[in-house]
């Protein structure tokens, strides 16, 4: 089934982009194809402007801008997707990379907790240093007694 143009994206259970707000390009691929290629627009662009909609908190708004840094130039999300031969499969595709990007974006990072180098590991690292320096005593010129 064919999704229209203006069905809204459900990215997670707080933020939804809405339908009406996205904006939608057709072009033709560049590269080889001949005929089909040079004119059938299946080239697909899909543009968000988080900067200016009213479908996100401002805090969560920030934090999409931040984490998109340059994928939203001017506070407007972009993905293009020309895969395929077919407009229907490209436009699914950019719906879907349009979800995975403002996905990964809102994402929170978990915060590192600091471990300790265990006491074994720093044994065998000393234990190690020692034999290396054994070695190379060992490869020195004795010293002279006078």
């Amino acid at each position: 089934m064919q999704l229209p143009l203006t069905a809204p994206i459900r990215v997670a259970e707080h933020l939804t982009v809405p339908g009406d707000e996205l904006r939608w390009r057709f072009d033709t691929s560049g590269g080889p194809g001949g005929q089909h290629a040079n004119r059938s627009s299946t080239r697909v662009e899909l543009s968000w402007d988080l900067g200016s909609t009213a479908a996100v908190t401002e805090p969560t708004r920030r934090r999409l801008l931040e984490r998109l840094g340059k994928k939203a130039p001017g506070g407007i999300v972009t993905v293009i997707a020309a895969d395929t031969r077919s407009q229907w499969r490209n436009r699914s595709i950019a719906r879907h990379r349009m979800h995975e990007v403002l996905t990964e974006a809102l994402r929170e990072d978990p915060d590192r907790v600091p471990t300790r180098v265990p006491h074994a590991a720093r044994r065998r690292r000393l234990e190690g240093k020692r034999r290396r320096a054994d070695l190379k005593r060992s490869r020195r010129m004795p010293e002279q007694d006078e």
